[in-house]
């Protein structure tokens, strides 16, 4: 197992600190656009190291995936989870940080799930090796000494806090990394919009649509009815589909068949745009474990579609 210690804006970790109720997911972004995060497997911990002069980890989370997004779907996803109180503040902090005036800017977003935020007194140094000139952050692997006492330090502060609902509990070196975690964590709406966009390539998977700020991820089975945030349980739909999934008027069949129900025609007259698309093979993730799972699906035929 690997552990990584990321140095972290007082700012940004003093806005989401102060959050009531705390976040159960955060975007940990840099103001660049770098598509890679190779450091950790997701499940790994990833701590918090304030800057000079606070030279000490101030809190956790887990991590969960690391991609480039335009700016706009940051904050749509997360919203004050990216550690501002709103769009035009994230903004203008990012703008200012890359120097530049676009508008929307594509920025790395890191997800994390079960953030921890230690109070002052709670704070610990960071390890006697740490490097000055780190600029990004420092992996530390389980054969690692530091990383035991780092982990041990993490353990000891976990009476302070209530973990909340889903949180894994974790020992360094245990083989509970990568996408086992995926499955099994409680991921937030904003991670699970994140990874549904990405696995469907950014494109409605029933049209191919590729235009971001109209394109959503919508659960199969909803969240209200005990439907989980996790790809296997979401579609990237253009927003009249995922409005008419929702409520409907389309599903998808198990063997993947888009399936229109002659209600748009009975109660609108109309509907010829979504008839087109009626017994079209739904575009799905190249890999299997993000597909559409036959059990939401058939859940979703029997009581939306044909409720």
């Amino acid at each position: 197992m690997k552990l990584y210690v990321g140095l972290t804006d007082q700012h940004w970790f003093d806005y989401l600190a102060g959050m009531n109720p705390p976040p159960d997911e955060i975007n940990f972004w840099r103001p660049g656009g770098a598509t890679t995060f190779k450091a950790i497997a997701p499940g790994a911990p990833f701590l918090f190291k304030l800057h000079s002069p606070n030279n000490v980890i101030a809190g956790w989370g887990y991590f969960v995936y690391h991609h480039s997004f335009p700016l706009s779907l940051a904050w749509s996803s997360f919203q004050q989870k990216n550690g501002a109180p709103d769009h035009a503040n994230l903004l203008r902090m990012i703008q200012r940080l890359r120097r530049t005036e676009e508008r929307d800017p594509w920025i790395g977003c890191t997800i994390l799930t079960s953030p921890v935020f230690l109070p002052r007194d709670e704070w610990f140094p960071v390890p006697v090796d740490w490097a000055s000139n780190i600029v990004s952050g420092r992996t530390y692997t389980s054969e690692d000494p530091m990383a035991a006492a780092l982990w041990e330090a993490v353990q000891q502060r976990e009476r302070l806090v209530s973990p909340l609902e889903g949180q894994m509990e974790i020992s360094l070196g245990e083989p509970r990394y990568g996408a086992e975690f995926i499955a099994r964590a409680r991921l937030g709406q904003g991670t699970f919009r994140i990874l549904v966009t990405d696995a469907y390539n950014r494109r409605c998977a029933m049209t191919g649509e590729k235009t971001l700020p109209v394109l959503e991820a919508a659960h199969i089975r909803s969240f209200s009815e005990g439907g989980p945030n996790r790809t296997s349980n979401g579609l990237l739909l253009r927003s009249d589909l995922h409005t008419l999934f929702d409520s409907g008027y389309m599903t998808v069949s198990p063997d993947f068949r888009i399936e229109v129900s002659p209600r748009i025609h009975e109660e609108f007259d109309n509907g010829r745009e979504y008839y087109a698309l009626h017994g079209r093979p739904l575009t799905i993730p190249e890999n299997p474990a993000e597909r559409p799972a036959r059990d939401f699906l058939e859940w979703h035929n029997a009581k939306v579609f044909g409720a």
